[in-house]
């Protein structure tokens, strides 16, 4: 039983950061199975999902020393529009964090444009919890 918890910790961790998996099929498994307490589950997939995006915005923090590198994975070009698309919509753009394909670079993102740690968690939890409470009520019956 403890370990469906850490599995789902350790797939909400990995689906924040730029690793492929699905936490949310993980949720939906176990919210299904009916042996686990909701706010537990929540909990966990929340604090797993919000710890991954942390990574993201650490590594964010310092990416941009390795700017010039010939290995560099982000061209100059995709960097600086990130950046400019992050100044035009600011911290508020946080509330996307939940949403697949854009979410995970924008936690990077977010970094890089060295957005304070108190205001992102706040805003990154909210966007993924809520995320996975519409989950949890769309699979339990309750929006109908």
């Amino acid at each position: 039983m403890f370990g469906a918890y850490i599995g789902l910790f350790f797939a909400a961790f990995g689906a924040a950061t730029l690793l492929p998996l699905q936490s949310e099929a993980v949720l939906v498994g176990l919210l299904l199975s009916d042996r686990y307490e909701l706010w537990m589950l929540l909990a966990i997939a929340t604090l797993g999902n919000v710890l991954g995006s942390l990574v993201n915005w650490w590594l964010g923090r310092g990416i941009e020393r390795f700017r010039g590198r010939r290995w560099f994975p982000v061209k100059p070009a995709l960097l600086e529009k990130a950046r400019t698309h992050y100044q035009g919509y600011g911290h508020w753009s946080l509330l996307f964090s939940w949403l697949p394909v854009i979410g995970d670079p924008l936690t990077l993102v977010a970094g890089v444009m060295r957005e304070p740690l108190g205001r992102f968690l706040l805003i990154v939890t909210l966007a993924k919890g809520a995320r996975y409470c519409v989950l949890a009520m769309a699979t339990l019956g309750w929006m109908s």
